[in-house]
């Protein structure tokens, strides 16, 4: 290997890398003329790059998943970290994860929070639009829990408790699949609780246009009702930018509706600018119907949509987002 290299830079002027691998590769094999084999490879792999990357990309979230909870489970076998936080074990380990995802957050999408201000100091009900993905909820909560020290439990579809290994990162971060009554008691406790009525249909059929698909949903607000707490809209800028579906392919919408699991591609992964809105409070009115409240939060996510969101959504116009400064009245 050492002779061919050294006959590759040999001479006046030196060959180049491909041609020099191929003279060494022509040497083993016994190949005649496989440079031209190469070129047609190297050419393939530039053409197909960008669509490799798109696909991929997606699955560096799922990395993070799974350090996380590889971080949880050394964590648990820590038992001198116990003693430091007697009262809840899991203190430390919520700090660190907050840190890593708002870390991610802040290099990868530039992640802005606004409007923190209109959560309550008290229990309330937070209602936000479900991008492709969840991770600008996952950045809003690691922001929150940095900058108020706060933790908010999440609603989440049950598929996601079937993932393998996930069962302790849900615990840990009070993610719960319902019913309305657990949603309740943990609002009753003084706690936040999130939720996407849009829920996995919204996440994989909605578009660059933002449609909200809630259907005529309203768990939610009868849950807020019965907690006698004020619902707090939410909405991500570009969060449809950063990650996209193949939703508009009616055998996949017609697939999901046979069997209810999230079969539909995921591509994307683009840094691209995020922000995350969190609107005025609709305070509990004993008197107003699950309807009535069902449809107020709806329009306050839409109003948020349209104050926030350029649409249809772009993602070049997302990505030179993240070298614009925000407007103050935002």
């Amino acid at each position: 290997m050492t002779g061919g290299n050294e006959s590759c830079t040999a001479g006046p002027t030196s060959m180049s890398y491909l041609a020099c691998l191929s003279y060494i590769l022509e040497e083993w094999t016994g190949v005649e003329d496989i440079g031209d084999y190469l070129s047609y490879a190297f050419y393939i792999l530039w053409l197909l790059f960008p669509l490799v990357v798109v696909f991929v990309l997606p699955g560096v979230i799922v990395v993070l998943f799974y350090v996380s909870i590889l971080w949880l489970h050394i964590y648990k076998r820590k038992n001198e970290i116990k003693e430091a936080y007697s009262h809840d074990v899991w203190i430390g380990a919520r700090e660190m994860l907050a840190t890593i995802w708002d870390g991610h957050g802040r290099i990868w999408h530039g992640y802005e929070l606004h409007g923190v201000e209109n959560i309550p100091q008290g229990p309330g009900l937070i209602v936000f639009y479900h991008g492709a993905t969840p991770v600008d909820y996952i950045y809003f909560s690691a922001r929150l829990h940095i900058m108020k020290k706060r933790c908010c439990s999440v609603v989440a579809d049950h598929f996601v408790f079937r993932l393998p290994g996930f069962r302790i990162l849900l615990e840990v971060f009070g993610v719960i699949h319902g019913p309305k009554e657990a949603c309740v008691k943990t609002l009753e406790k003084g706690h936040l609780l999130a939720i996407a009525p849009g829920g996995v249909r919204e996440a994989l059929f909605s578009d660059e246009m933002y449609t909200i698909l809630w259907s005529d949903r309203k768990g939610f607000a009868q849950v807020a009702i019965d907690a006698k707490v004020p619902i707090i809209p939410m909405f991500t800028q570009n969060v449809r930018e950063g990650f996209r579906t193949l939703g508009g392919i009616k055998i996949l919408r017609s697939l999901y509706e046979r069997i209810r699991l999230p079969v539909v591609p995921l591509y994307g992964g683009f840094p691209v600018k995020m922000r995350t809105f969190i609107g005025e409070p609709i305070p509990y009115e004993p008197n107003m119907t699950a309807e009535e409240l069902a449809a107020k939060t709806k329009a306050a996510v839409q109003a948020l949509i349209e104050k926030h969101q350029k649409i249809p959504g772009n993602i070049f116009r997302a990505l030179m987002e993240r070298f614009q400064t925000q407007k103050k009245e935002d």
